[in-house]
């Protein structure tokens, strides 16, 4: 498990190698990770957006920014968690991800962003 906090926002990641999956007469890898999010800041916290970079050892880094995780956009007040799980596809079997969520302070209205620490994304039977 990776943790990172920022701001009173503790981030931590917990990752998976899920099996290989045939698509478009490709293998890819698939991964699991679960992302707990602690709010152990004195304010009250919305996650708006997410952003993603994604690198595979074998292609070119990849960016996703979006709304919300997993179609949420939890609300955490102080001493709150919220866990969610999601996942993604190499063409390879080793890989990371990095990133941030996007917050507002509701005593603020300020946003900031929280930073998700570099997790690594390998399959087992890869490791020497």
């Amino acid at each position: 498990m990776v943790t990172q906090i920022t701001r009173g926002i503790k981030i931590s990641v917990l990752t998976s190698f899920e099996g290989t999956y045939f698509k478009n007469h490709k293998i890819h890898f698939a991964f699991s990770y679960e992302i707990t999010i602690e709010n152990h800041s004195k304010d009250s916290v919305q996650l708006s957006t997410r952003h993603w970079e994604i690198f595979d050892s074998l292609n070119k880094k990849e960016i996703v920014d979006g709304e919300g995780v997993i179609g949420k956009k939890p609300v955490l007040k102080p001493g709150e968690k919220h866990t969610y799980n999601s996942g993604c596809l190499l063409s390879s079997p080793f890989g990371a991800m990095m990133g941030y969520f996007t917050m507002i302070n509701y005593t603020t209205t300020r946003t900031f962003r929280v930073f998700v620490p570099t997790f690594k994304l390998s399959a087992p039977f890869a490791l020497n």
